[in-house]
Order: C-alpha cells, then structure tokens, then sequence
C-alpha cells in the first residue's frame, strides 16, 4: 500500500494556517544526532521502536513524519503505523526537501 506524501510546500501552507497536526522527525537516532535541528513542533521518535511509541498516539489527529530524505525510513514507520490504523503522510523529499525550500527549523 502506498503512503500518503505531503510536499514541503503543502506542510509550509499547513504550518501558516496553525492546523492542529503531529509532527514526527523518525531519521534514525545517528542522523538526528548528526543534525539535531527538527522542524518546529516536531517531536523526534526512533524509528527502531514504533511498535511501543506509536500506541501513545492521538487518535483522530492528522500525522505528518519525516526522515533525511523521505525514503525508506519514512515509508517503513508509515507502513507500521498504518497497519495500527494511524494514518501519516511523508514529507516528500525528508528534512532535506524541507530545507532547500528554505524550511524553518529550530533546536541545537
């Protein structure tokens, strides 16, 4: 099953209009310690353990994730979290999309 994406420009458009979603950074705990920089709001969860952080989600609540480049890593915890029916979409392109539309980010 595909994963639903969501582009940096749609999540930028979605962040101006302060709709109430979930953001979660899932680039392994290496590359968030490498850039620790998030995309504001966003709480980082280690994809290794989805299956215990993904019951502690909202129900009801639209999820957007991001990895490094919104390849594997993304689409792996969207694929678990969908067969725990929660629905997320993927920033295409990752945290690196993100950045080069000149994406805000905040931490370290």
């Amino acid at each position: 099953m595909m994963s639903k994406t969501i582009t940096p420009e749609e999540l930028s458009n979605v962040l101006k209009e302060k709709k109430d979603i979930l953001i979660l950074d899932v680039r392994r705990r290496s590359d968030y310690e490498a850039d620790p920089k998030i995309i504001p709001g966003a709480i980082w969860r280690d994809p290794e353990n989805v299956d215990q952080w993904s019951r502690e989600l909202p129900k009801g609540k639209d999820i957007v994730i991001y990895c490094v480049r919104g390849g594997s890593v993304s689409k792996s915890v969207s694929s678990r979290l969908m067969e725990k029916n929660v629905q997320a979409s993927c920033i295409e392109g990752g945290m690196t999309a993100w950045k080069e539309l000149g994406g805000e980010v905040e931490g370290k």
